[in-house]
């Protein structure tokens, strides 16, 4: 049984940190709306999905995934790079300790769960204005005797990695060249966003099935064409808080 752990919106999410776009007005209703048909996307993809309440006074805190990256042997508690989402950790540490062994990033140490990507015992880290050398290195100490390799990555033009490439199938990712090298993942199959779509390359691999924002038509049929099950969703109001359908949800094998 896999786990998904999400939290509904915030009531504050109109005053959410923002770094590569404009603000826009966000409809609160619609969002939530939004967010439980993602919810039920994760729950037909086989999760048991774990909801937890609103923290209003954190505009930030639907995007779970920033704020934690679990492994199969233990869960790291990050430490967000921007100051406003760090509060989002002490809210997240006793939901993840029924699940795993905690560890925690260190000040003055940064890393945001939505720079990590993993394939298989390989970690890629961002590196982006939200995680740092010093946060990747801790990173590096706890994973290192598990076996797996933490790697960074140089991002540019985006948020986070995974903004930049996303895992879609077994061994194969899908990517925006124009934010990272794919070359730096190594031995991968690398599928091309459409280019008229650069926010396209955040997908949700669950199971066999691929979570994916309806708003990248264009690369959704390509998906299609190469064979994958997508399971569109529409999260365009989240989108305006620089989100994505990784960020919202923690995905993990249940222990």
């Amino acid at each position: 049984m896999q786990i998904a752990i999400t939290r509904a919106v915030s009531a504050g999410i109109a005053a959410c940190e923002l770094t590569h776009l404009e603000r826009q007005a966000i409809d609160l209703d619609r969002a939530r709306v939004q967010h439980r048909a993602y919810e039920e996307a994760l729950a037909r993809a086989g999760c048991r999905v774990e909801s937890l309440p609103a923290l209003d006074e954190l505009p930030d805190s639907v995007f779970v995934e920033d704020v934690a990256i679990v492994l199969d042997e233990l869960a790291v508690i990050t430490r967000p790079g921007a100051e406003s989402r760090r509060p989002e950790t002490e809210h997240m540490a006793p939901v993840l300790a029924g699940h795993r062994r905690l560890s925690f990033i260190q000040e003055p140490g940064t890393l945001d769960g939505g720079d990590v990507l993993r394939l298989g015992r390989r970690i890629f880290v961002g590196q982006s204005g939200r995680s740092d050398e010093r946060g990747i290195e801790q990173l590096r100490a706890v994973a290192w005797p598990y076996g797996y390799t933490v790697a960074a990555v140089p991002v540019s033009g985006c948020l986070h990695l995974k903004s930049a490439v996303t895992k879609v199938a077994p061994g194969v990712v899908l990517v925006n060249p124009a934010w990272i090298d794919a070359a730096a993942l190594g031995d991968v199959l690398v599928l091309h966003i459409d280019p008229d779509e650069p926010y396209a390359a955040n997908g949700l691999l669950v199971g066999g099935r691929l979570i994916y924002p309806t708003s990248f038509p264009k690369t959704r049929r390509q998906l299609e064409a190469a064979g994958l099950t997508v399971d569109a969703v529409d999260v365009s109001e989240l989108q305006k808080a620089e989100g994505a359908v990784t960020c919202c949800s923690l995905v993990f094998a249940g222990s």
